[in-house]
């Protein structure tokens, strides 16, 4: 079972844990050994809330396809049972991620000085930039 909060437990059937070989440099055992985890995780298919389930859809997360399931491959130890907490520690924190209210914006407007500033620094580079052009020919 994987707790990502008080009210919100996923279940061991909900999430999919495979073994792979793990890419990229390592040695000979690197070869010979499975110990980088693919975890799988059908959020249309889960026990998840609707709310939970709304949020994670409309991400926009390279891990989650667009059939609604959530890819995460974790390969960053050299131990199967690592890669496994690893993979699940992932998954809980995108779900709460998720689950965290988007801060407003609100609105604000540039000060006075603010945009006399800006206006000032704009002209200054305007002169700047006057200052390089070809010389005239009455001189």
């Amino acid at each position: 079972m994987l707790k990502i909060s008080n009210a919100v437990v996923l279940a061991d059937w909900e999430i999919q844990l495979s073994q792979v070989r793990a890419q990229g440099a390592g040695g000979q055992n690197v070869n010979k050994v499975a110990t980088a985890v693919h975890l799988r995780f059908d959020i249309n298919r889960s026990t998840l809330p609707p709310f939970y389930k709304e949020r994670l859809l409309s991400l926009s997360d390279q891990r989650i396809s667009k059939d609604g399931v959530v890819i995460i491959k974790a390969q960053q130890h050299r131990t199967l049972e690592q890669n496994r907490q690893d993979a699940l520690e992932r998954l809980r924190e995108l779900i709460q991620e998720a689950a965290r209210p988007v801060k407003k914006r609100r609105a604000t407007r540039p000060t006075r000085g603010a945009r006399k500033r800006r206006m000032d620094s704009k002209k200054q580079r305007g002169r700047l930039k006057q200052l390089r052009g070809k010389p005239s020919k009455d001189q």
